[in-house]
């Protein structure tokens, strides 16, 4: 049985470009290659910070939405912890009426980033 889960992870901010991509496709390809189901992927980049991280003000923030088996979530987790260029992070559970939402707002992302181009 595959949940549907939503993670965002910020990342520190002295990375450059490349460093970024690179953590991001670590991420990405450790939800694939579990096995899980990507469904959405958002880069929000650089963000101010409610309150300092490791004396960080700002953050690249990214989310990934997937479908994943409950026992993959430990290991992403622990992944984000071992990983140095990752300061915060966290993980949720999506049920029926979040994904819902989620599906409605991944829509509307959708068409304004269609309008754009």
């Amino acid at each position: 049985m595959l949940n549907q889960y939503e993670t965002v992870f910020i990342a520190t901010p002295v990375l450059s470009e490349a460093q970024i991509k690179e953590a991001v496709g670590k991420f990405k390809d450790l939800i694939t290659s579990s096995g899980s189901e990507l469904i959405h992927e958002e880069h929000w980049g650089l963000k101010k910070l409610a309150y300092p991280i490791q004396k960080k003000s700002t953050g690249f923030f990214h989310l990934f939405e997937f479908k994943a088996n409950p026992a993959f979530i430990g290991k992403l987790e622990t992944e984000y912890r071992r990983d140095e260029r990752i300061i915060r992070f966290i993980t949720l559970k999506l049920d029926k009426y979040s994904a819902e939402y989620s599906e409605k707002r991944q829509k509307k992302v959708n068409a304004k980033t269609q309008k754009e181009n």
